[in-house]
């Protein structure tokens, strides 16, 4: 074999390696960006908001399709606690994963029991459940950005429903 032909072998690996590494990297940060919003979904679960700023970005910033905007680690907190006083055993299971590059997409039910005045609704003890979608950016391994479309007429239908009701 000539030194030139050893020369095109170990390009073919180096670019080999390369390729490899790239794909497990693509991996390992779709991995990655799936544990981060796994976190969220689990503060949202437990109502525990002490870790948030190993996982959110302190310019975070929240945009929800009705218009209400939230940012940073401490809007974060009080979000997810003032709704957890609405509905104390708020739950939201993932049920799809789309992860491109830096943006991250799932689907999720939502499920809570409500406690508490919601839209001028007062408390109706109602088990309601809620399908949402939220698209998440993540910027230097944390949560930088979200979009959340959260099935808002579907909980004021069955919470007015639950009213009539009683």
């Amino acid at each position: 074999m000539t030194k030139s032909n050893y020369s095109i072998l170990a390009l073919i690996a180096v670019l080999f390696l390369c390729v490899s590494c790239q794909s497990n990297s693509g991996a390992d940060n779709a991995d990655y960006n799936r544990k981060l919003v796994l976190k969220w979904q689990d503060a949202w679960n437990t109502g525990q908001t002490e870790n948030l700023s190993e996982f959110v970005a302190p310019d975070f910033i929240c945009h929800y399709v009705t218009d209400a905007e939230w940012s940073g680690v401490e809007g974060a907190k009080t979000e997810i606690t003032n709704w957890r006083k609405l509905f104390p055993d708020w739950h939201e299971e993932v049920v799809d994963f789309i992860i491109e590059k830096d943006k991250v997409v799932i689907r999720y039910n939502s499920t809570g029991t409500h406690s508490g005045t919601y839209e001028g609704i007062d408390s109706t003890g109602t088990k309601v459940m809620i399908s949402e979608v939220s698209i998440f950016r993540i910027k230097d391994g944390k949560l930088a950005e979200q979009w959340c479309f959260p099935d808002d007429l579907g909980l004021k239908n069955q919470l007015i429903k639950s009213q009539k009701s009683n």
